[in-house]
């Protein structure tokens, strides 16, 4: 048939309420038995033997119905730590130097120390969580002078250990 010919479609009839419930039952039946089917056939072809946890009692069964199951066993499996925002910015503060010293560029350390201590002032000025707030802002320009001192220090240690080592002989093809 060419594709320029529609096919007219075939009417749908049109079931009353009664019998729209009634075929939604019949489907509903045949498709647990359908299920059921698959089932039984994966029994039989042995798809649920040696299955991880077998024979084992299944954990917090015995326990009362709790809406936040799933998210408490997120944070088991996932080992998350979530930290109160003031701990969490002390943590960030003994590790600031560290973070830094991964940047190549004045503006990425920059961008970190600022954003270091927009988080420390929206701290100050939220709802408090946890032990009290001590970690203070830090100096944007002294934090990036020593940055800069650290990283000057690296790169010259980076040259002298370039300059120890034995010269590299040269390949006849690349003369």
């Amino acid at each position: 048939m060419p594709e320029s010919e529609e096919r007219p479609e075939a009417p749908t009839p049109q079931l009353d309420a009664a019998a729209s419930k009634a075929a939604a039952a019949a489907r509903m039946a045949d498709q647990t038995k359908w299920v059921d089917l698959q089932v039984q056939e994966a029994i039989q072809r042995g798809e649920f033997d040696n299955l991880p946890g077998a024979g084992k009692p299944i954990k917090n069964l015995d326990r009362d119905h709790d809406p936040d199951w799933w998210v408490k066993q997120l944070v088991e499996r996932e080992q998350i730590v979530v930290l109160p925002r003031s701990v969490q910015l002390r943590k960030d503060d003994a590790e600031l130097d560290g973070l830094l010293d991964t940047q190549t560029t004045e503006d990425g350390a920059r961008r970190i120390v600022e954003e270091f201590n927009e988080r420390v002032i929206a701290a100050r000025y939220g709802p408090p969580e946890g032990p009290p707030l001590i970690t203070m802002t830090r100096d944007v320009e002294a934090t990036l002078d020593a940055w800069r001192e650290r990283r000057a220090a690296r790169v010259e240690a980076a040259k002298n250990a370039r300059r120890e080592q034995p010269p590299r002989r040269r390949r006849w093809w690349r003369r």
